[in-house]
């Protein structure tokens, strides 16, 4: 980590009463506690910047950089005044869909919610009780939480800590006249979509998935463990025919996502234009705030939902397809949340070098390692990589043949 690094969490020992509730809570053992003094420090070089501790400090002690309770606060009540809506709907960042997949999920729980408001955070374990007490009485009238399911949180125990903290506070919402449906959680994680009619049973993605989670099957299709699917998509990038896809990072969606991007902003006369591919979890601000720093540097972010999903296919379409840089950002090996696999995902990283030394392309891409614990960090980043494509020529959209 950077010397220059500004840590994104930190405690304020004037404020801090002592109680070590964040020491004991903390899922990483990021909190030192002195044994005599009972003065507890964070120590930056563990912490994942999940939120937990700051959601469980009694007196505020803890300061974060993101989506602190202020923040959400405000956010809640100026995006209820433009949706009209009185239904906020927190999701985790790992199940995080798009909008009418909110819809699907909310439906397949019987719920029928058109006009809400959405909160995405890193975890859900990050939301203090205060704050569900305070939106409740700003006038929304009903809470859901979109929560991974308990062995799918890649903070390990956001999950839990924040249902049982739910649990309570509806035990006390409902002393206070509240209905006992005002706060409803669902449990959903984002996993594989298996169309089997497509597979041509070659059984790469048995070999290939770090979590034992596809097992083969004699003269048939292979069978996906849905519950030991951690949707890390490393076995979407060596299906040939796109049969085995994470929902929601489909191989033809993605590719039109930046293929539109890059028409429009050439067509505009931007340059030079860039393509971001992001890990889920190397990066909060960025991804959620594109406009703050992305839109300024004519630069566009895709997620993936990890870095074994990051496919070389769409670096070359990228770059073929009219950006003039791409840029990949990804969790280091100590702070992956899937660390199982991760050396498929790095000698993907070295066979793509080598094909875009080839074609004379590889100065246009570079990889980073980012975490979200310093402050700046991935905007220090995309700047220095703006600054370098800028001094190269702009690319130009190169035409299939026909």
């Amino acid at each position: 980590m950077s010397e220059k690094c500004i840590a994104a969490v930190n405690i304020n020992q004037d404020y801090c009463s002592r109680c070590s509730i964040c020491h004991s809570i903390c899922p990483y053992e990021a909190i030192k506690r002195d044994a005599e003094t009972g003065e507890v420090e964070i120590d930056i070089q563990k912490c994942q910047v999940c939120g937990i501790c700051y959601s469980a400090c009694p007196v505020f002690a803890i300061e974060i950089s993101y989506y602190d309770h202020k923040t959400l606060a405000n956010y809640v009540d100026c995006l209820r005044e433009k949706v009209k809506g009185d239904t906020l709907v927190l999701m985790c960042r790992g199940n995080s869909p798009s909008t009418c997949e909110v819809e699907e999920i909310l439906a397949n729980q019987g719920l029928s919610i058109k006009d809400y408001i959405p909160l995405r955070l890193p975890c859900s374990g990050r939301i203090p009780t205060e704050f569900v007490f305070e939106v409740l009485n700003s006038g929304i009238k009903n809470i859901v939480s979109i929560q991974c399911e308990d062995a799918f949180c890649r903070f390990k125990e956001g999950t839990k800590i924040n249902t049982r903290r739910l649990l309570l506070s509806n035990v006390v919402l409902q002393q206070l006249g509240f209905s006992k449906d005002v706060v409803k959680i669902v449990k959903y994680s984002r996993k594989v979509v298996y169309e089997t009619e497509k597979c041509v049973g070659c059984d790469k993605c048995v070999f290939i998935c770090p979590y034992a989670a596809i097992e083969a099957e004699p003269f048939a299709t292979p069978k996906i463990l849905s519950d030991d699917c951690m949707g890390c998509g490393a076995c979407a990038l060596v299906c040939p025919h796109h049969a085995i896809q994470v929902k929601g990072f489909e191989f033809e969606s993605v590719l039109n996502r930046y293929g539109e991007a890059a028409r429009k902003l050439k067509a505009e006369g931007k340059s030079p234009v860039i393509l971001v591919f992001c890990c889920q979890w190397s990066e909060f601000s960025a991804l959620d705030d594109p406009e703050s720093v992305l839109f300024k540097k004519n630069a566009i972010a895709l997620e993936v939902p990890c870095f074994k999903a990051l496919d070389p296919v769409h670096v070359f379409n990228g770059l073929q397809g009219g950006f003039d840089g791409v840029m990949a950002v990804v969790c280091s090996a100590e702070d992956c949340k899937l660390q199982e696999g991760r050396d498929t995902s790095e000698r993907n990283m070295t066979v793509l070098n080598d094909t875009l030394k080839k074609m004379n392309l590889h100065e246009r891409f570079e990889l980073f390692e980012v975490s979200p614990r310093c402050v700046d960090d991935f905007n220090q980043k995309l700047d220095r990589f703006w600054k370098k494509i800028a001094a190269m020529p702009p690319l130009g959209l190169v035409k299939a043949e026909a």
